[in-house]
């Protein structure tokens, strides 16, 4: 009689184990401006997908708008003015020291036309960031000082972010594979992937955090929700 023995070795709980972790925005800002004045306008909502660097909100700069004018207008005069007197200088009818003079301010008023146009330009708020306006917290006719105008949340990526019982130290490692799944109907598997595992244990909790990517790229997920992560 054969006797056929047949090894099986079941993933133990060590090799396999599961954790509760909360799914947050990989980046939350939120945008003030870089000087005082009223809102004009605000062109996001709550809600709205945004990119970086599209416009945000504008503040009110009639006077900043005058002075640039007045700036461009310099700047033209000054250029002609050179022009002119360049033929009486080919003549030597015109010093050395005056053509330095006209030449140094023409340089002068073209730096302060640029000075002109960043003053205007600080007046426009844009996004630092690709993301989701979460909350708006001015209106147009308000005043602007230093609270923000609005809260913008990258959720692209995501970041599964976890607490981890200190007997599991070293079980994780930068770079690791896992398994998220949401705490929501029919929810689905995501794979994410180890990026940060601290290197300090809390006394108090004996716990350490350990923090994974979760990629983000239709803004299918949620932010805000707890989830199992599965090694």
């Amino acid at each position: 009689m054969l006797v056929f023995l047949f090894s099986v070795n079941p993933v133990s709980a060590q090799e396999r184990y599961s954790l509760e972790g909360l799914v947050e925005p990989s980046e939350t800002v939120e945008l003030c401006s870089q000087v005082q004045g009223v809102l004009t306008e605000i062109l996001v909502e709550r809600g709205d997908i945004i990119k970086r660097k599209q416009v945000i909100a504008r503040l009110d700069s009639k006077l900043e708008q005058a002075a640039l004018e007045l700036a461009r207008a310099r700047v033209e005069f000054s250029k002609r003015k050179v022009l002119r007197n360049e033929e009486l200088y080919q003549k030597e009818l015109l010093s050395v020291h005056e053509k330095d003079e006209m030449e140094t301010e023409l340089k002068l008023l073209e730096l302060q036309l640029r000075q002109a146009e960043e003053e205007v330009e600080t007046h426009t708020i844009y996004s630092s960031i690709d993301g989701v306006v979460v909350e708006r917290f001015l209106s147009p006719g308000e005043y602007v000082g230093e609270d923000p105008i609005v809260s913008i949340a990258c959720i692209d990526p995501l970041y599964v972010e976890l607490v981890v019982p200190s007997e599991k130290f070293g079980s994780i490692s930068k770079g690791a594979k896992a398994s998220v799944t949401l705490e929501l109907p029919k929810s689905k598997r995501y794979s994410a992937q180890v990026i940060v595992v601290d290197q300090v244990i809390d006394a108090g909790s004996g716990t350490f955090g350990v923090r994974l990517l979760l990629n983000n790229p239709d803004y299918i997920l949620p932010s805000g929700l707890k989830c199992r992560v599965t090694f």
